[in-house]
């Protein structure tokens, strides 16, 4: 009778290793999550605020209250910006407006929330502090001795385009603006480096795959350019 003995330790200690390297592959992605989700988020607000200021200079009366007065479309002047929170593993933006600074043309004072205002299209009232309120209406000058209300400043066209065109891009548009044409939707729908990396996954183990697997989701943010 023939009898053969095997070692099977190595065998397992091999197993134990690959098994370690996909878990530490899953928790090296965790970890890089958060940076590959601050780098896409930078990129993408400043995708959005060119994508504004365009759309700023095709139709600047669209826009108009969204910048400061006569900068429709200028990246200097934007009375907006956009700000992002990482939470329970996802990415959320929110868009935010700024008080004006500059002066309209026969103003003494800027219009401090016209953004906000005129975004929300909340009715002013406008009370003279001298004895007449004096405004144009088309070519002819009008003089009133109390108070007006104006019902939509800025106009009613204004109302409610920056949260549209907010929505157009981050809701409708974000994955084919940002992650289709980047390439990061392919790159992350092919993890091509776990399986090439896949031979060190014996002697490298979970260390390995934590390594891999962080460099791989890290350097996915890097595809905006």
């Amino acid at each position: 009778m023939i009898s053969i003995t095997m070692d099977d330790r190595l065998l397992f200690a091999d197993m134990n290793n690959v098994v370690g390297y996909t878990k530490g592959f899953l928790e090296g992605v965790h970890k890089g999550k958060e940076e590959f989700y601050k780098s896409i988020a930078k990129d993408a607000i400043d995708i959005f605020k060119e994508f504004v200021d365009q759309q700023a200079r095709v139709d600047p009366y669209m826009y108009h209250h969204i910048y400061e007065w006569y900068r429709q479309g200028s990246p200097d002047s934007r009375l907006f910006d956009v700000e992002y929170i990482i939470e329970n593993g996802g990415l959320t933006f929110n868009g935010v407006l700024r008080q004006s600074t500059s002066v309209k043309a026969g103003s003494n004072i800027p219009f401090y929330n016209k953004a906000t205002i005129m975004e929300k299209g909340i009715p002013v009232r406008i009370i003279p502090n001298k004895k007449a309120l004096k405004f144009n209406v088309g070519s002819e000058e009008v003089f009133v001795s109390g108070p007006i209300t104006v019902d939509h400043p800025g106009g009613t066209r204004v109302t409610g385009a920056f949260e549209n065109i907010f929505d157009i891009f981050f809701q409708q548009n974000f994955k084919q603006s940002v992650l289709d044409m980047t390439g990061i939707t392919r790159y992350l729908s092919n993890p091509t480096v776990f399986k090439t990396n896949f031979a060190s996954a014996k002697t490298g183990g979970k260390a390995k795959g934590v390594e891999v697997g962080y460099n791989w989701i890290t350097k996915a943010g890097d595809l905006i350019v």
